[in-house]
Parts: C-alpha cells; structure tokens; sequence
C-alpha cells in the first residue's frame, strides 16, 4: 500500500511533529488516501518502476530512485498484523539536533561525524517487539532479625530476635517489551528503553508511511524467555523492597506461580544512524518517542596527534620562558 495526496498526488508520510499525516509536497494535512498495490512483483517499485532491495523480514521501505515510501500488505495484515504501535514522537530533525548536543564536547571525534550529510542519512526504523503481561502469585519466605543494645554498669549487652519473615502478593505486569527482531542487537534494545506505554496506540499502517519497517522474524514462544527473567527480577525485588524494619534479612524461598500470561504483537520507534569510519561501522540508535541516545563515537589519530603535538608545543614554550625567566633572575 502507498499513501497519497489527494490534491497533489505526492506520497503523503506520518509527521512526528504535526502527529499527523503530512504531504511534503504541498504541505497538505491529512489529505491521505490509501492505495493498496495488487499484483507484481513487491520488489518493484508502483511508482516508477525502479527495482527496491527488498530483505526477507521488510515490510515496510522507501524507493531508492523516486522516493516514495511503501508498505506491503501481506507482512502487516493477518498473522504479522501489529496489535499497538508508539508512533514516532521525534522527527529527524530533532534527532539530529540530539546527536549534536549530546557529542559536541567530543573533541576528537572525526570531522564529518555530525554533518549534515552524514546525519541526513539517518533513518527511521519500526522495531517489531512482544510485550508480554502476566498476572502472577509471589511468594517469599525468610528469616530477618533485629538487634537491641544496652548498657548496666561496666556490662555491654545484645540482644539478637529472630523472626520469620512471610510474604503473600499478587502481582500484574503489564506490556514487559522483548524486541522481536534478529537484526537488532538485544543489549541495544535494553539500553535504548524505557518507552513510554501511555503513548501506545492501536496499529494503523498510516503510522509507517515515511519510515522503514521489519515484521517479526522469532515468534512469542522464542523469546518469552527473556520477558520471564525481567518479569522474576522484577518480582523479587518488589517483594524484597516490601520488607522492612529488620537489622538483617535473609533469603529463604521465593516463588513466582504465573496464572495467566498473553503476547501481544507491537512496533517500536527507532531512529538508525550507520556512521562509517576507517573501514568500520559505527551504529548509533535514537529512541524515536524519548530521544535517548546508545553509540560510542570513533576517535580520529589525526585530531588526537594534532593536540598531542599542540599540547607538547605549549608545553617546550612554557619551559623556554621559564628557563628565560630564572637566566635574567640570576
């Protein structure tokens, strides 16, 4: 499917920043009509007829030649329709902006590393996640213990209680995300959270006119796992943190007995930035509803060489005129 103006014609994108559908082109404001594409090859583009590179897990992309932006039917709908999606809140320009204030005072990156060619490349990727809830049972047994001191006379005392520690909650989580995706990395994904679920809307393909998309490529049952273990951390602290009063606690058993679970199928926004330097990539990921930023940037050997050798440089002066300085002294 391809969106359209319906006064221009132009291909009509999701603007972050009008949280709306936006033509580029005669910069009309939800004059959007879907065009859903039939037939053909969907490596070829409607449009103009260019050939798209078209990966196994793309539903969504833009053509290389004419630009417009398409998404293909078949990898949103039935088995790979999304159920939620958090539409980007950030466009490119302020990610761009982001980057550049976050590693400005990064002396000796390379000097094309914030361009505005270099940064124009960036591009805006939904990320297929699971958000996993559970309705769970948790248990904790221990033994805590609190200490009473006193003096009589010339004699010190303590006195050490023991108790037993219980505790009985029902917990419910809600929407614990787990990307989806074999391309990104997990340890990315991890770090580039939170996101904000209120934000969270009932897909819609409008949504992805303007941005790249993957449908899921490992199903719920695959990755659970990794929901599982956030979801018991997050259990036992929060039967942990409900304990208090004791001197000291000591761990006995814990349980977490889950009475229903359900999976639920959504897109995340992420805006990518491929730098390349020396031969290397360097990936830099913007999360695309908070603006929170996860890449090292690389170092340049000439910048580092050049203030080494102007460090050194200021340095023979200074001794110079101190060695100047204790001559006319003498």
């Amino acid at each position: 499917m391809i969106f359209v103006c319906k006064n221009c014609g132009g291909n009509v994108v999701y603007s972050p920043e009008k949280h709306s559908m936006f033509c580029p082109y005669c910069d009309s404001v939800k004059s959007d009509e879907r065009r859903d594409l039939s037939g053909g090859e969907i490596s070829v583009c409607p449009n103009c007829g260019g050939e798209i590179p078209v990966e196994e897990h793309t539903s969504a992309t833009q053509c290389p030649y004419c630009d417009n932006y398409m998404i293909f039917n078949e990898r949103v709908e039935g088995a790979y329709a999304p159920k939620k999606i958090i539409p980007f809140q950030m466009g490119k320009e302020a990610c761009k902006n982001s980057l550049r204030e976050k590693f400005k005072k990064f002396t000796f990156a390379p000097t094309d590393f914030l361009s505005e060619a270099r940064l124009d490349s960036m591009q805006g990727h939904y990320v297929p996640f699971w958000f996993y809830s559970y309705d769970t049972s948790c248990r904790y047994e221990g033994e805590g213990t609190k200490v009473r001191s006193w003096r009589s006379g010339n004699m010190q005392y303590t006195e050490t209680s023991y108790y037993r520690v219980y505790r009985d909650m029902d917990i419910d989580f809600q929407n614990i995300p787990v990307d989806a995706s074999v391309q990104m990395p997990d340890d990315v994904m991890d770090l580039i959270a939170p996101f904000h679920y209120g934000q969270m809307e009932s897909f819609k393909p409008e949504f992805m006119s303007g941005f790249y998309g993957e449908k899921y490529n490992m199903t719920s049952d695959i990755v659970e796992f990794r929901a599982k273990n956030h979801m018991q951390e997050d259990a036992h602290k929060l039967l942990k943190d409900s304990i208090s009063g004791y001197a000291t606690v000591s761990p006995g058993r814990r349980e977490v007995h889950v009475k229903s679970s359900e999976a639920e199928y959504g897109l995340i926004p992420l805006w990518k930035y491929n730098y390349q330097y020396n031969g290397k990539a360097y990936p830099f990921y913007v999360n695309g509803q908070t603006g929170k930023i996860v890449g090292i940037p690389p170092i340049s050997k000439k910048k580092v060489w050049g203030y080494t050798g102007t460090l050194w440089g200021c340095l023979t002066i200074i001794m110079i005129l101190l060695q100047l300085i204790s001559v006319w002294m003498l």
